[in-house]
């Protein structure tokens, strides 16, 4: 099922669709599929094969992350408007946390298949796209290195990542 026509009013506000025109942004709305998950329901687990993003439209969500010692650590809260997922339709590797919905969720799914129909039939709205979800995972790389500094700070601690480690190396 695609999104229906009042999903526009709602997406035209959203990052995610930021500098698209009125042509592209229809383009893209009519890819998406819409999906609704109740309270407590995993939208997909850490590790699970990742073929497409979503665009929260209503509710809440949580992604979190296992840590080495078992304890699931919170990484976000999601709410309408934030995206989430768009990092498997770019690396395609393993999703790396899982989101559950907090609050009864409706959201629009983008798949790389869809994503690859974007390609074929408007690049530079594919483009548009892709500079989106790259300025928004430059603002979480710049908050996830804020927070880095503040926890090692707060533990007079010096704080170096190994690129290798990020790297899985």
């Amino acid at each position: 099922m695609s999104a229906p026509v009042d999903a526009k009013a709602f997406l035209v506000r959203t990052p995610f669709f930021g500098g698209l025109d009125d042509a592209g942004l229809d383009r893209v709305i009519a890819l998406l599929n819409e999906r609704s998950f109740g309270r407590g329901a995993e939208v997909f687990r850490e590790g699970d094969t990742g073929r497409s993003m979503f665009v929260v439209a209503e509710g809440e969500l949580v992604a979190h992350q296992r840590a080495e010692g078992g304890r699931q650590v919170k990484l976000m809260r999601l709410k309408a408007g934030d995206f989430f997922g768009e990092t498997t339709l770019i690396e395609m590797q393993p999703r790396f946390f899982t989101a559950v919905v907090d609050q009864d969720a409706r959201l629009y799914e983008l798949t790389a298949a869809d994503l690859y129909k974007l390609y074929r039939a408007d690049v530079k709205s594919y483009v548009m796209v892709l500079q989106n979800v790259n300025r928004e995972l430059c603002r979480r790389l710049r908050t996830a290195g804020a927070r880095i500094t503040e926890l090692a700070d707060d533990d007079d601690d010096v704080t170096q990542i190994g690129l290798d480690k990020v790297r899985g190396g």
